[in-house]
């Protein structure tokens, strides 16, 4: 986490002038990665004034890394967090956009024995024998 030396407790709030001084990020950054990441919620208290809790620093710093120092772009980021939810990053109850029959696992009619997996863990070992029956169909689909 990131080093603040203003000598209050680990899990104090911060305001977001501290955390933008912590970690070297704009306060108008702060405030553009609050919509468009919703898993970013500081605590806002009268006049709009924004505390972030020790989670939101983390979640900041994650962020950080992932668009400045690992390339991703802000979809891509949001992705990964998405994906990483199921870590204690997410206080959403629930994704409006992320219908049930999205991530259900979806088996068309006219290749029987491949599935389409969207969001469910796979085990790689099923993805990869799909790809490879895939791939062997257009062979021979190639071929004839």
């Amino acid at each position: 986490m990131a080093g603040f030396d203003d000598g209050k407790d680990d899990g104090a709030l911060r305001t977001i002038g501290e955390v933008s001084e912590a970690l070297g990020i704009k306060p108008h950054v702060l405030r553009y990665w609050e919509a468009q990441f919703p898993l970013l919620k500081p605590l806002k208290r009268s006049g709009g004034r924004r505390y972030y809790r020790a989670s939101d620093v983390a979640l900041v710093e994650t962020i950080d890394r992932l668009v400045n120092r690992e390339g991703y772009t802000l979809k891509g980021a949001e992705a990964v967090l998405r994906a990483s939810a199921k870590s204690g990053l997410d206080r959403r109850s629930e994704d409006r956009r992320a219908g049930a029959d999205r991530r259900a696992a979806a088996e068309p009619a006219d290749t029987p024995g491949v599935r389409l997996l969207v969001s469910e863990g796979p085990d790689m070992a099923e993805v990869i024998a799909g790809l490879k029956a895939v791939r062997a169909r257009l062979a021979a689909a190639l071929e004839a």
